[in-house]
């Protein structure tokens, strides 16, 4: 039996080593790939996230800053729609109120009257605080 050199030894066994790591190494690429694409698409839904909140952030900020320098708009809209909404409730009481017509008409005046009564009074009030 021929006798091995220790270079030739050491050629074949790191070579076999190299032939079994093989397919890991692609494994391995594949997977560090994968956590790229993950790192990636977690940075950009958290990015978006950000961009979102940003921009409900400052909406929210615009319209605090309008409401206290007196430009909100958003506040007649509210007031329009109560108003619809009670104009509506009115209505519909009216219509199916188990009160004759008659009836009916005259406690809506009395009421009409005691509302108009109560806004002068508030309103007597404060122009005499304004004017005091």
């Amino acid at each position: 039996m021929k006798k091995v050199s220790n270079k030739t030894l050491l050629n074949v066994l790191l070579g076999t080593g190299l032939y079994l790591l093989d397919p890991l190494r692609d494994r391995l690429v594949e997977r560090i790939e994968s956590f790229g694409d993950r790192a990636r698409d977690l940075y950009e839904t958290g990015s978006d996230r950000a961009k979102d909140a940003y921009e409900v952030g400052s909406k929210r900020v615009r319209h605090a800053s309008e409401a206290l320098q007196g430009e909100d708009s958003h506040a007649w809209s509210t007031v329009g729609a109560l108003l619809l909404g009670v104009g509506i409730g009115v209505g519909v009481g009216i219509l199916i109120a188990p009160a004759s017509g008659e009836q009916t008409r005259t406690n809506l005046a009395d009421k009409v009257q005691d509302f108009g009564g109560k806004v002068w009074t508030r309103g007597e009030e404060a122009r005499a605080a304004a004017n005091s």
